[in-house]
């Protein structure tokens, strides 16, 4: 491996030339980086690009057509389409055409990682991906790296096989470096359904088709560093490593308009812990209430420092709130939806005791951080942000909203408790294997009974008096689809939760439009609520077999990849909220173009609907 040691500065450049192997970490943090020499690949295409998203970059032109056309994709492909020279290719000498390579080493970044043995981090990181650099425009700084670019020293079948490995290969987990075409468009799909939805969380920005059903993965983000880049130092005791990285941290957050204070200022690791303890409250309870699987753990390896979303490999959107499902990592079973406070709980209890450890230079032990200040804040944001989005998922507007927390706080709960049993009842099967883990599935859709319920109330009732459905009924409109046997069968105390909590949802709607216009409220309720708990939500699985359908007919021949574009950006645009989603016009042209392509279209759609409740 080249040597961790930074070049001397360059001078600015502008769009991909930004994009060369440098990043402002291997000034900052050094020895928290292993150096590669890169070289170009060849024969490679671009199966997608995010038009909008280099836009807001500033990598092309606002005015540039979203079309990818012939001078943009040589200079994606000149950019992106890269592999490293690891230490396998080093140790067989193997030899490259100087013209291949490119002029500059990129870095493969160190953060701890509990799949290692060893859980200091001292042999764990980027194990397939580099860091194609940063990029700043507007004053906004952009990370950018690449996943699928071969095996790296960190990766943890390196660390099993106690040598170097060959990129490509699989005879140890986790040491291929190589990314599946079919993870990374999966990755583009739903990472723009979630930015759309003002989810934090990395974005695609470019997939290079690299042959053999492997790709590169082009991340971009704002800020692209976890916890665990941080982490590290503080399990090793290296505190000064570790407040290099933190300061880093805050000033990025801070230059980018996000944090108010930087490393200079007077108390800013406090303030940093409670800018964290906060952004992760509220990150874990849009988690629960979205049904967003994203194995959150201590570690604080799946997940952004900035609380948001990396590494797509394992995340999954739920139809229902399957939160007995765990994904089986061959070595060990992940955290489930229900464990997801917990453990982003344990990270806001771990920066704590990251503070106090630059703070004082002594490292106590992670437990005397438990009931830490920070912690409690998280704990009581954490609720408040719950209730929030309960009721914003109810359909409920922001005002009426603030005012029942502010003077309803025990009804809210109340409410909140009845739904909450009834999503959570499971199928009286036991645990059972899934694909890729364990599941003992939701049997109730809660979601949709927040579109039907007010309908029917507000068609039925007469001035204050709200009607309710009959508790059979509303029975049979929240049994899931996959619902058999004794599932189908209400219980008397599902029957007695159920009129509890119909009770409960009109005294909420007649104290939030005061006693008097319920109607009226009941009106937005509808239409907020419709937007909030869509019924044909792209779940985990729809996924899986939309992409995989995506791929078929394109290796049959059937599309190209221009209609793969299409395809992925309008699968965006119908699951992404109206605010964010072109025109229905514009939609209807794309694809009504290919007659291939709008039938494949509908087929996705169909694929979607089929998964709706499911993983």
């Amino acid at each position: 491996m080249a040597a961790e040691t930074r070049r001397a500065p360059k001078r600015r450049a502008t769009g991909f030339e930004q994009l060369d192997g440098w990043h402002s970490w291997q000034e900052s943090v050094p020895g928290a980086y292993v150096m590669y020499p890169v070289r170009k690949l060849q024969n490679c295409q671009v199966l997608y690009f995010n038009f909008n998203l280099a836009k807001e970059m500033g990598l092309i032109s606002p005015r540039h057509p979203n079309v990818m056309t012939k001078e943009l994709q040589k200079e994606l492909l000149d950019t992106f389409a890269i592999r490293i020279i690891n230490e396998y290719d080093q140790k067989q000498n193997v030899r490259f055409h100087p013209a291949i390579l490119k002029p500059q080493n990129f870095m493969a970044t160190r953060y701890l990682q509990l799949q290692h043995s060893d859980k200091t981090g001292r042999t764990s990181g980027d194990g397939r991906s580099i860091w194609n650099g940063e990029v700043e425009h507007n004053g906004v700084v952009w990370d950018v790296s690449s996943r699928g670019t071969g095996v790296t020293c960190l990766s943890p079948g390196a660390v099993e096989a106690q040598k170097p490995l060959k990129s490509g290969s699989t005879q140890f987990g986790y040491g291929c470096g190589m990314a599946d075409i079919d993870e990374l468009l999966g990755a583009a799909i739903m990472a723009e359904i979630f930015h759309n939805a003002n989810i934090n969380t990395e974005r695609v920005l470019c997939i290079v088709d690299t042959g053999g059903g492997n790709g590169i993965g082009v991340r971009a983000g704002k800020n692209l560093f976890r916890p665990a880049h941080l982490f590290l130092h503080l399990k090793q005791g290296q505190r000064d490593a570790l407040k290099k990285a933190t300061d880093y941290l805050i000033d990025r957050q801070n230059k980018n308009g996000e944090w108010s204070f930087h490393s200079g200022t007077s108390h800013c690791y406090d303030l940093m812990l409670d800018k964290i303890a906060g952004l992760f409250a509220r990150f874990s309870a849009q988690l629960d209430r979205d049904y967003i699987f994203a194995w959150l753990d201590w570690d604080g390896d799946n997940v952004l420092a900035n609380a948001g979303i990396i590494d797509y490999g394992s995340i999954r959107q739920f139809g229902l709130r399957h939160d007995e499902y765990r994904y089986d990592d061959v070595d060990r079973f992940s955290t489930s939806l229900r464990e997801q406070k917990i453990k982003a709980r344990a990270l806001v209890q771990t920066f704590a005791q990251l503070v106090d450890f630059l703070k004082t230079g002594k490292k106590k032990r992670v437990e005397h951080f438990k009931n830490h200040w920070a912690v409690l804040h998280f704990d009581r944001f954490f609720t408040a942000e719950l209730h929030d989005l309960f009721l914003q998922q109810i359909g409920l507007p922001l005002v009426s909203r603030q005012k029942l927390l502010k003077e309803q706080l025990p009804l809210v709960e109340r409410l909140y408790r009845a739904y909450s049993h009834l999503e959570r009842q499971k199928t009286h099967k036991k645990l059972q294997r899934v694909p890729d883990g364990v599941n003992r599935p939701a049997i109730f859709n809660m979601r949709s009974i927040l579109i039907d319920l007010p309908q029917y109330m507000q068609g039925s009732s007469r001035g204050k008096r709200l009607e309710h459905l009959p508790k059979e009924v509303f029975f049979d409109l929240i049994l899931a689809e996959s619902a058999r046997g004794a599932d189908r069968t209400p219980t008397a105390g599902v029957l007695s939760k159920i009129a509890q909590f119909q009770l409960l949802y009109s005294l909420v709607m007649r104290k939030a439009a005061n006693e008097s216009d319920v109607g009226g409220l009941l009106k937005k309720v509808i239409t907020q609520a419709s937007r909030c708990n869509r019924g044909d939500r792209l779940t985990g699985d729809g996924l899986l077999f939309v992409v995989d359908m995506i791929l078929a007919k394109k290796r049959r021949g059937l599309i190209a990849n221009k209609s793969v574009q299409t395809l992925v950006n309008e699968l965006i645009s119908e699951q992404s909220p109206p605010s964010t989603s072109r025109p229905h016009s514009e939609i209807t042209k794309a694809i009504s173009k290919d007659t291939n392509t709008g039938r494949l279209y509908h087929t996705l759609l169909s694929l979607v609907d089929d998964n709706k409740e499911s993983i």
